[in-house]
């Protein structure tokens, strides 16, 4: 595990950190460039099948309250990908009626088609949403060139203002965003890349987003790693965990410190179907986070039985 390797000196680290914390000014003022703990909300269904728009709210203020920076809808964690374009608009209702101030949202855009893609993102735009994480196309193979001409199309078209992070999670996509790519299109889209999460799980590849950051935030998917890239500056992370423990997630990049419980719980869940296992989880104090959609299948009871026992915290969500 990360926690076994050695600390750097503290002067290193508070250089870190220092970095991480820096401040631009703008329009007179600053502004913290650090993202922060963005939650990968999860996605409640009722016992129809449809999106519970009123219990995600609650949920994503909740979370917020407890000391998540933001929340981020339909990425990977929330099932993005078998949520249609249609379904959107009641959630972003239900996120209104609660008061959740869309700057602190995240929208996860899932589609192979530009068009498609730019319709989500317009959706979510007109909500008052203004940060993106851009899902690259995932069905046909692509070239580097075709990779970039994909992207740059999307970017090209979204509505004035919008700031997209590329989105790093090869084991499901299929499509590793190599870096030239990424430096690529920061060169020609400027602060429309807003940065990059890495959900690889790779170290090198974490490490090495860091070093070439310029202004790009760097987030980073794999909460066991979190407490290194602290220290190499990453700007936070868009974290599943952070579902059922936000206040600990956000002390782990505060503190650049690992919390060692957690590293553990975290190995429970990998090592099973990951939003199944994350659900059953939650589902200790509410059992309507179970439910889930085809094609993903519930956990076996007995299977999140033996995750809930075996997991060293309680979920903090009641």
């Amino acid at each position: 595990m990360a926690g076994g390797r050695d600390r750097k000196p503290c002067g290193e680290l508070d250089r870190a950190l220092t970095l991480r914390l820096t401040c631009q000014r703008q329009q007179g003022g600053f502004r913290m460039t650090t993202f922060g703990i963005s939650v990968a909300l999860l996605t409640p269904f009722d016992a129809t099948g449809d999106v519970d728009g009123s219990r995600l709210a609650s949920h994503a203020a909740r979370l917020m309250q407890r000391g998540a920076n933001g929340v981020t809808l339909f990425g990977t964690t929330g099932e993005g990908a078998s949520v249609g374009l249609s379904e959107r608009p009641a959630v972003l209702s239900a996120f209104r009626a609660a008061a959740i101030d869309p700057k602190r949202v995240t929208m996860g855009l899932c589609a192979t088609s530009v068009a498609d893609t730019l319709a989500q993102a317009h959706q979510a735009h007109e909500a008052g949403i203004r940060s993106f994480l851009l899902t690259p196309p995932f069905y046909f193979e692509p070239d580097a060139e075709g990779l970039y001409d994909w992207h740059a199309a999307v970017l090209a078209q979204v509505p004035e203002g919008s700031r997209a992070i590329l989105y790093h999670i090869p084991q499901v996509t299929n499509v590793p965003l190599p870096l030239p790519l990424i430096a690529r299109l920061r060169a020609a889209f400027g602060d429309r890349v807003r940065g990059v999460k890495d959900s690889s799980g790779d170290p090198a590849n974490a490490r090495a987003l860091l070093q070439m950051r310029g202004g790009l935030e760097i987030l980073i998917g794999d909460e066991r790693r979190l407490h290194e890239a602290a220290r190499l500056g990453c700007a936070g992370a868009i974290s599943g965990m952070a579902n059922l423990h936000p206040a600990r997630m956000s002390r782990i990049l505060r503190e650049a410190r690992e919390d060692a419980a957690l590293s553990a719980d975290v190995g429970e869940i990998v090592a099973r179907p990951v939003v199944p296992a994350l659900k059953a989880a939650l589902s200790a104090t509410d059992p309507a986070w179970a439910r889930i959609r085809p094609p993903l299948a519930p956990l076996p009871e007995a299977e999140a039985e033996a995750l809930r026992a075996a997991l060293a915290v309680e979920p903090a969500n009641g």
